[in-house]
């Protein structure tokens, strides 16, 4: 039986407003790492996606979904991020990082469950899930998905309001997949004080391997998104690896600019963390680029308001 209204409005609100007790959280400290932990755990939103119920859908609301670009790489995100996580919680000597981690990649394994739930609602065919190999290096393996979760996440923010916004989609199917687009919030706060936290304890003598393997990872994410990663598709349904930066078409009938989704997409960033406590480190490298690019773009005009006669 679903939960009542009252039940899903409290976990929603725990799963968006945290704020640590301690005076001080010194980055890399074991307060800083303990706050961490119980933020994940005690934001923690214990939804089903076995009981959520699929809104039926007319067919031309039905026909745009099945035709977004993105239902394999999807599924299949969800699916390796989960194997990462829970390979690297199995690594990581810490135990309460350790718990948070392996929670993290439960997560993801709900998210996967969610997606299959809609593509069998939906009726949306996908191809072949490939076989999920359990990585030789779980710590590279847990950073590119770290890493990449936080550049999808910031445009993803931007989509899913820009969106909601349009009323392209039913209001009732935005709101089943808004606990899931917080949940990445939360993901990748996590993610971005495990690196600061996991930065600050290793040896010094490690430190500068560690900084060449972000590096490293930035490059191999830069190069997977402007396709050079990709091997063909040897003539399987086109998809889109690159959605949550192009996307804003196919989830709005109205004509977008970049400008304009790059401010949306700044805007819903900052307001996802609002309720986080400030201290914990958030994503800076894609808010901090987009309003880079910003500078040299003109500021989106007003919209037109009506002269009285």
């Amino acid at each position: 039986m679903p939960p009542d209204a009252a039940t899903v409005e409290a976990a929603d609100r725990a799963a968006r407003h945290w704020i640590a007790e301690d005076a001080s959280l010194p980055l890399g400290s074991e307060a800083h790492k303990a706050a961490v932990c119980r933020m994940f755990h005690e934001t923690f939103n214990p939804y089903k996606p076995s009981v959520i119920d699929w809104p039926k859908l007319d067919d031309e609301t039905r026909n745009r979904i099945i035709n977004l670009p993105i239902w394999d790489i999807a599924v299949q995100t969800e699916g390796k991020a989960r194997l990462r996580m829970l390979s690297y919680a199995r690594s990581c000597l810490d135990p309460d990082m350790n718990k948070t981690v392996a929670l993290n990649g439960w997560e993801e394994g709900r998210h996967k469950e969610v997606l299959s739930n809609l593509v069998e609602a939906y009726g949306i065919k996908l191809e072949p899930e490939p076989e999920y190999i359990e990585p030789k290096d779980p710590e590279w393996a847990y950073m590119v998905t770290g890493y990449s979760e936080c550049i999808d996440s910031f445009f993803a923010f931007g989509l899913f309001e820009l969106a909601k916004r349009s009323g392209y989609f039913p209001p009732e199917l935005v709101d089943t997949f808004e606990p899931v687009i917080q949940e990445e919030a939360r993901h990748i706060l996590l993610f971005q004080n495990w690196a600061a936290w996991h930065r600050r304890n290793m040896p010094f003598w490690r430190r500068p391997w560690f900084e060449l393997r972000v590096a490293a990872v930035w490059i191999f994410l830069g190069y997977e998104r402007i396709g050079l990663a990709r091997g063909l598709d040897d003539g399987k349904k086109a998809q889109d690896n690159n959605f949550t930066v192009t996307g804003s078409a196919a989830v709005s009938n109205a004509d977008v600019s970049i400008a304009e989704l790059m401010d949306i997409c700044l805007a819903e960033n900052d307001r996802r963390f609002a309720g986080y406590d400030r201290r914990l480190l958030r994503p800076t490298t894609m808010p901090n680029m987009v309003r880079f690019a910003r500078l040299f773009m003109r500021r989106p005009r007003p919209a037109a308001t009506a002269v009285a006669a």
